[in-house]
């Protein structure tokens, strides 16, 4: 027995071709198609596609299954702009920028307020609330990558260059620690927000680790920056991907570059050096940022017991 689906969605991806001769369904109006009439049209499509398309299509059925819950995407896409957001925004300014419905965001920022993820201000726009800080200091204390990470970055220091450690977030990096000379090093967390993954050698080489579908998926539609066009973006990221680092000019006097390296695998974070690095010094650069990533990694395996909830340091009880 037929259903009725709507394929407008699937028909916009599936469909899609530069042959005049197959019929293509108007779907103009959102039409609501019986299943049975349109299935062989759209197998019979994709059995023409070829080559890399027909290999991303699939690639992009197979992670669709991971059934991803829009609602929730949505909270988070909206607890992020909220998070990175330096002064207090309004529900409609808010919506803007994330691309979505105000009586959607409204209704998201409200339950984050009853959360106390997020807090209204007087003139009823909002801001972080205490919950996020809380969040934000209970991921850092669960991962302990900072925490195991910043005696190898000290020790990097040593060369005189300005010393950081991002993740990836989207096409933005997040510096979890971020050095320049001479800086203390409590001054050198958290004190850079999202910067764009392209700009930099830390983001450079965190999508070098990525493959190719999903940097496709990650910049589909975007302004790329420093690049004129993806093709050119997977270039790039293809030369790192064979050199096995990133190096980046930063200024164009003398030897100003970036190097980062990854770290795990899979990989969750980079690593980097930032200065005057010419060729010659790139060697030792190398192998001291290679030294620092392995000594996270084996701080990660030697973690000892994990913390049960009657250790002191989970214990709200006795906190100070």
């Amino acid at each position: 027995m037929a259903q009725g689906l709507s394929y407008k969605a699937l028909i916009a991806t599936s469909l899609r071709t530069n042959s005049t001769n197959f019929p293509q369904p108007d779907i103009s109006n959102g039409l609501v198609l019986d299943s049975e009439a349109l299935m062989p049209m759209i197998l019979m499509r994709l059995n023409q596609q070829q080559g890399d398309y027909g290999m991303r299509e699939t690639a992009r059925r197979v992670k669709a299954g991971a059934q991803p819950n829009q609602s929730l995407i949505d909270g988070i896409t909206v607890l992020q702009a909220l998070a990175t957001s330096t002064e207090p925004v309004g529900c409609r300014e808010l919506a803007r920028r994330v691309d979505l419905e105000t009586t959607r965001v409204n209704r998201l920022l409200k339950t984050l307020t009853y959360l106390g993820i997020a807090r209204q201000t007087s003139d009823r726009k909002y801001r972080p609330g205490s919950g996020m800080t809380v969040l934000a200091a209970q991921s850092l204390f669960a991962s302990g990558l900072l925490r195991r990470a910043l005696p190898a970055l000290e020790q990097l220091r040593r060369f005189g260059h300005t010393v950081a450690m991002g993740v990836l977030w989207r096409d933005n990096v997040s510096y979890l620690f971020h050095a320049p000379p001479n800086m203390p090093e409590t001054d050198a967390l958290g004190r850079i927000g999202l910067y764009p993954a392209t700009r930099g050698g830390i983001g450079m080489a965190l999508l070098a680790a990525l493959d190719d579908l999903e940097v496709e998926e990650t910049y589909a539609g975007h302004d790329i920056p420093g690049y004129a066009s993806l093709a050119d973006l997977l270039d790039a990221l293809e030369e790192i991907r064979t050199a096995g680092y990133a190096r980046l000019r930063v200024k164009d006097e003398l030897e100003q570059h970036t190097v980062a390296i990854t770290i795990g695998t899979p990989v969750y974070a980079a690593i980097g050096l930032s200065g005057w690095i010419p060729t010659a010094a790139m060697p030792d650069m190398l192998q001291a940022l290679h030294d620092a990533a392995r000594q996270i990694r084996e701080a990660g395996k030697d973690r000892g017991p994990e913390l049960g909830l009657t250790d002191p340091a989970l214990d709200y009880r006795v906190a100070v």
